[in-house]
């Protein structure tokens, strides 16, 4: 059984980056396809495979697999990627990213080849029930998401002609891209995690530079530098845990954590590897690099957003939330349970105000592609709110909320690519009829959104249960951050859906034009997924999140939903789906002339206003720029940055304490 893990998770790391290397040098649109689409599904397959195998065994396994080779030749990449780095740096003057990578680099080198040398590890690898969540999000969302690339990319090339065809270029760093991906969901050995980390980040940085353009580089820059910037508290982690606590495991980590082994010593590295954490997941104050990759394809966004790069972030957080809670078992009177708490609340409180502050200014805003980043920010300040708690019903929510959030905002970014290009415009006000227009589009992206925030999907249920477990943790300022964020949700989710449901007169179908095979099959695709995961909720939890979670908490089914309510869930969907089957094409639906505050000149979008002018109808948003503006909100989320500093001020002054009383005679 093991062999067959480590072939499986071998097969998914190895496999994308020999397709990346052949796709690199393939110039031929019908060979490329071709190749994508066979990658993706046999990727997929791996994804799926590793999750049957996970269960045939019952549940995780370790793989202790270890190579001098394997290890000298991350080490080269390691500073091959470095040396890249420092020369991009240089060449377009952005010199941050030269010095982080030139201080980085050289410490992780200089601990591998000195004290991590002599470090013996465990094992490697370690798959368990997280572990195959992410990879069938990777697998399966992100190969759909390669797939749908190659018509979408075709019409990009096509509408940018005047510029070089870097397609090869594009998909080899796709590929590459999810290969790290899967490395880094299956990472026990943290200097192998932060090894693929590393290359995520760089991958990135080519992608949302895709286009070349000076706002292009500018961005791309902006989003290497702070997650160069949570690499290096990474490093710093990696090398506090070598030299201290003589392990370089994740495992040895959470388990040394829970026992109350390491007592104070604990809450660095976990502080800074939820720091790099908080910068990888786009966390206020460092959201603006999210923002920034908008300027790259569609299909990057919804691969930097959904299925991989963000949620590399709060995997990481996830996986450290056993040792972020709010109390050490057993050492609630001790000076370790006060300093050891910093770090988890360091990271419930960024992520609370994430998710407040992104919510409200997705309300201002009408670029589609804009609501669907700030909400994704939000979204995953949500999630990184429930690793700071810590219990076991905040992480149940936490990976609940990753799934679901993964298949419908990769259905969201997709749906409004396909629809930039057949209107020629990504914002809201300009989608009036696009149910007449884009019939078939709109309907998936209604799904879409109505998965983000309507009963009985899985989105807004997880919320729910995020809701009790803030309850349950007696913070009552975290409960006030979820109830208004989450009417901020329910005002920017609903002007959207008004108007994609909206019938229109005198729009064309554009659909009639044309939409590339691979756009219509992935946008299926995805909205059966989102509602497939509702109806197999319970399944899910039971089979993959639970197991997963009583290995580290007791109280596992404290707070959480029950099975009553699951099943009212699932049935609620069911129900929707026989209606929709039941009625869908059996309505006769008709434009009639309407009131338009005047007289009808007869084509039911104009009218003859009270000075006898005709005046065209129009159906537009309140977007309480005044209130809600980026500016403004960016702003007040410096509440964020000065959190993060009062709390690494008060970890110095309690370590001072701490050691103070020691060096007197007291004991920890």
């Amino acid at each position: 059984m093991d062999t067959m893990f480590f072939g499986t998770l071998a097969f998914l790391i190895l496999f994308p980056t020999v397709i990346a290397l052949i796709l690199l040098a393939v110039k031929n649109d019908a060979a490329r396809g071709g190749i994508v689409k066979v990658a993706s599904i046999l990727i997929a397959l791996g994804s799926i495979a590793l999750a049957v195998v996970y269960f045939m065994n019952g549940g995780g396994t370790t793989i202790a697999f270890d190579s001098e080779v394997v290890s000298y030749a991350m080490m080269i990449i390691e500073i091959l990627l470095g040396l890249v780095i420092i020369v991009l740096g240089i060449k377009y003057r952005h010199y941050w990213a030269s010095v982080l990578a030139a201080i980085q680099t050289p410490l992780m080198i200089w601990f591998e080849l000195t004290k991590g040398h002599g470090i013996e590890v465990s094992y490697n690898l370690y798959v368990d029930g997280l572990s195959v969540i992410m990879a069938l999000i990777i697998g399966v969302i992100g190969s759909l998401i390669t797939v749908y690339a190659l018509g979408y990319m075709k019409d990009y090339q096509h509408h940018n002609a005047d510029k070089p065809d870097r397609r090869p270029f594009f998909f080899f760093i796709m590929f590459v891209f999810l290969a790290a991906m899967f490395g880094i969901v299956t990472a026990n050995n943290l200097v192998w995690m932060y090894f693929f980390w590393e290359i995520t980040s760089l991958t990135s940085f080519f992608l949302i530079g895709y286009s070349k353009t000076e706002e292009a580089i500018k961005n791309s820059f902006r989003a290497l530098i702070m997650n160069l910037g949570g690499g290096l508290g990474f490093v710093l982690a990696i090398l506090f845990l070598g030299n201290f606590c003589e392990t370089v495991e994740l495992s040895t980590l959470l388990s040394g954590g829970a026992a109350g082994t390491w007592g104070y010593y604990l809450t660095i590295p976990v502080a800074l590897l939820a720091f790099a954490g908080i910068t990888k997941a786009a966390q206020m104050p460092f959201s603006s690099w999210l923002l920034g990759a908008m300027v790259a394809p569609t299909p990057v966004s919804a691969l930097l957003h959904s299925s991989t790069m963000v949620k590399a972030g709060v995997f990481l957080i996830i996986k450290l939330a056993p040792v972020m809670g709010v109390w050490v078992p057993g050492y609630e009177q001790s000076y370790s349970a006060l300093y050891y708490n910093y770090a988890g609340i360091m990271v419930m409180m960024v992520g609370g105000i994430t998710f407040l502050i992104a919510s409200f200014i997705a309300i201002s805003q009408s670029n589609a592609k804009r609501v669907l980043a700030y909400s994704t920010v939000a979204n995953l300040g949500l999630i990184v709110c429930c690793g700071g708690i810590g219990t076991a019903a905040a992480v149940w929510a936490g990976i609940m909320l990753i799934i679901f959030h993964a298949i419908a905002k990769s259905l969201l970014f997709l749906g409004v690519g396909t629809t930039e290009h057949r209107i020629g415009s990504r914002d809201i006000e300009d989608m009036d009829g696009l149910f007449v227009r884009l019939p078939n589009v709109a309907k998936f992206m209604i799904v879409g959104i109505c998965g983000m925030f309507i009963a009985p999907f899985g989105m807004l249920i997880s919320k729910w249960a995020a809701m009790v477990s803030f309850i349950d943790s007696g913070n009552p300022l975290l409960i006030l951050l979820l109830v208004f964020g989450s009417a901020a949700t329910l005002f920017f989710w609903a002007k959207w859906l008004g108007k994609l449901t909206a019938v229109v007169a005198g729009k064309d179908n554009h659909e009639a034009l044309g939409i590339s095979g691979e756009e219509k099959m992935v946008l299926g695709t995805l909205t059966g997924l989102t509602v497939a995961v509702c109806l197999f909720f319970p399944i899910i939890s039971s089979g993959a999140v639970v197991p997963y979670l009583s290995g580290f908490f007791s109280d596992i089914e404290t707070g959480m939903l029950s099975s009553g309510n699951l099943a009212i869930m699932v049935f609620m969907v069911a129900a929707l789906i026989l209606l929709v089957a039941f009625f869908y094409g059996k309505t006769n639906k008709k434009i009639v002339p309407i009131y338009l505050s005047g007289e009808n000149v007869g084509d039911d979008i104009s009218f003859r206003n009270s000075f006898k002018k005709t005046q065209a109808s129009q159906l537009k948003n309140w977007y309480m720029e005044a209130y809600f503006g980026e500016k403004k909100m960016n702003r007040i989320g410096i509440i964020s940055t000065v959190l993060i500093i009062a709390i690494v001020a008060l970890w110095i002054g309690v370590m001072a304490g701490i050691l103070i009383h020691y060096f007197q005679g007291g004991a920890f």
